[in-house]
């Protein structure tokens, strides 16, 4: 399982490796010290391989030579692994990590399959495609990246309890979730500091993710406000969290997409304006053009803006029903099974 840094790229390997689990296989993960499959993995009880390695895009030129020094040595930890008895193949979610291990499995001549989660493949994905014998796609626009037949739309693997949370009866109490992933926003956390004044004395509770950075001045915010609301750094229960939500504000990467699709919620969708090749931006787009989501853009986002969407979908509850369906008509059940079915097909 070959893929970290972010929970984005962790947590579709753990739902793909819960899978390969209960069909009697075994998963071992390479991945670095630094990232959040230094933390997601071993809670989840699976066996994980180190290596060290950073990224080429947009980094400066120190990390760029740096990850080049470390990039021989990685991938020779990465064959040492494949060389093993019983690696039959490798599962990529793409990213700095997967580069090292792709490499050693195209020279050690290991299946590769490629789960390509953005509607346009990360520098990994497009530099190895060629060698790719299957790519799952959670975008149709993805399949020209890679070589004809290939190619199968699958959906991004989500957890099975984004999928089997019941549809939330608003009451009185709204509830917004606002989560900038695993590492936190600093244009959600500015954000949300700035609109608890706003929030003040409304019938609205507000759950943030802050990432560990700011925590603690966002929970400093929330208690000298007086709104009803919980700031935490890292929710390790997304699903739970989901369901206590009426609305999910987030950036639009495809891991939060997904869940927010499986989860059938209504949301306002901040695209990250320097993800490579602007992919969460083309992610928003498409959720917006189904009528599931609404999209503001990073510079436009402050606490101004965050109550006026907040407060406006509050009032309208009917348009937060119609979001809701129309990401749940998006979401892509079965993800991980299609994905560990494949696995099997390639190893043989």
């Amino acid at each position: 399982m070959a893929g970290g840094g972010t929970g984005g790229h962790v947590v579709p390997l753990l739902a793909v490796a819960r899978e390969l689990i209960r069909r009697g296989h075994e998963v071992v993960f390479i991945g670095t010290r630094e990232g959040m499959e230094a933390k997601l993995v071993p809670e989840a009880g699976y066996p994980i391989e180190w290596i060290e390695i950073g990224g080429l895009k947009r980094v400066g030129l120190s990390r760029a030579l740096k990850t080049a020094w470390q990039m021989p040595a990685s991938i020779w930890r990465a064959s040492r692994v494949l060389a093993k008895p019983g690696a039959n193949a490798v599962f990529s979610m793409g990213g700095y990590v997967a580069g090292p291990v792709v490499i050693a499995a195209i020279l050690r001549r290991t299946p590769i399959v490629a789960m390509e989660p953005n509607a346009v493949p990360g520098f990994t994905a497009r530099r190895t495609a060629r060698w790719t014998d299957r790519a799952l796609l959670a975008f149709e626009e993805a399949a020209a990246y890679f070589p004809r037949g290939r190619s199968e739309l699958t959906g991004l693997p989500v957890r099975e309890e984004f999928f089997a949370l019941p549809r939330r009866e608003t009451g009185d109490r709204f509830t917004v979730l606002i989560t900038g992933g695993s590492s936190g926003s600093r244009t959600l956390n500015r954000a949300f500091r700035e609109s608890l004044a706003r929030f003040r004395g409304s019938a609205v509770r507000v759950l943030h993710q802050s990432g560990v950075a700011e925590q603690e001045e966002c929970e400093k915010a929330l208690r000298a406000s007086g709104v009803d609301g919980e700031v935490t750094a890292f929710l390790t229960d997304m699903p739970k969290a989901f369901a206590q939500a009426d609305l999910v504000v987030c950036r639009s990467g495809a891991g939060a997409v997904a869940e927010v699709a499986a989860a059938g919620k209504a949301s306002v969708l901040v695209p990250f304006p320097f993800a490579a090749d602007d992919h969460q931006s083309r992610n928003a787009e498409a959720m917006a053009r189904a009528g599931a989501a609404l999209v503001v853009k990073d510079a436009e986002m402050n606490g101004e803006r965050l109550h006026r969407e907040v407060a406006a979908l509050a009032g309208d509850r009917a348009a937060l029903a119609r979001m809701g369906e129309a990401a749940r008509r998006l979401a892509k059940p079965g993800a991980a099974r299609r994905a560990a079915e494949i696995l099997e097909e390639v190893a043989g």
